[in-house]
């Protein structure tokens, strides 16, 4: 597959499921804040985890301006409640702003603010179907084994944004560094079914065996 034929397959995947209003306007508020927004292909894939896991109890490590956190409402059970951490009470009020206006009540969702290392280990262990980090790359690892207790049986833990813009094998930033400690251990976790999906900036997922 040439370059030119790539890029034309990752830009069709993109638009497949097209934005709504909800969405633009949240991706708009995330760009006035110099927050990034995962795009269109990564938030249709959490969607569809959340839906096949049939998801009641999410966590999000990333709150953002509420573009994560919308695709994973959207795919999560009627009654199911998204837990979103972030350091930042601006995107937490962001957030909250998108999902009325998406027509999610308040009781669908539990800001919290603070440090994901600090907060992950008060959060109940085997009580949730999902999680999903968009934070801080280097702390990726850390996030991994806190993250891999709070899944009950058949949960998934997903990571985004773990692949660079070009494969380099020597390329030493902590941020590549950390990626590549993740994918190792989650690929050696013999507790976990391990993939790496080319989809946005990379999402590593991986599932508790049950």
């Amino acid at each position: 597959m040439t370059s030119e034929t790539h890029a034309g397959v990752t830009d069709f995947a993109a638009s497949y499921l097209p934005d709504d209003d909800v969405l633009l306007t949240a991706r708009l508020r995330a760009e006035d804040l110099g927050c990034g927004a995962l795009g269109a292909s990564v938030g249709a894939t959490l969607c569809f985890l959340a839906a096949s896991l049939r998801a009641r109890a999410v966590v999000e490590i990333g709150t953002g301006t509420g573009v994560s956190g919308l695709y994973l409402l959207r795919g999560m059970a009627p009654e199911g409640v998204l837990t979103s951490i972030d350091l930042e009470p601006e995107y937490h009020r962001t957030a909250r702003k998108t999902f009325a206006e998406a027509g999610f009540p308040p009781g669908r969702t539990r800001l919290i603010m603070g440090r994901a290392l600090e907060v992950l280990p008060r959060l109940t262990s085997g009580g949730y179907d999902l999680v999903f980090v968009d934070g801080v790359r280097e702390e990726y690892p850390s996030y991994y084994e806190h993250g891999v207790h709070l899944l009950r049986p058949g949960g998934v833990i997903a990571f985004h944004g773990v692949l660079p813009p070009r494969v380099d094998p020597a390329r030493r930033d902590p941020g590549a560094l950390a990626a590549r400690d993740l994918a190792r251990a989650l690929r050696d976790d013999e507790r976990l079914v391990p993939a790496l999906l080319p989809v946005g900036g990379g999402l590593l997922v991986a599932a508790l065996r049950a």
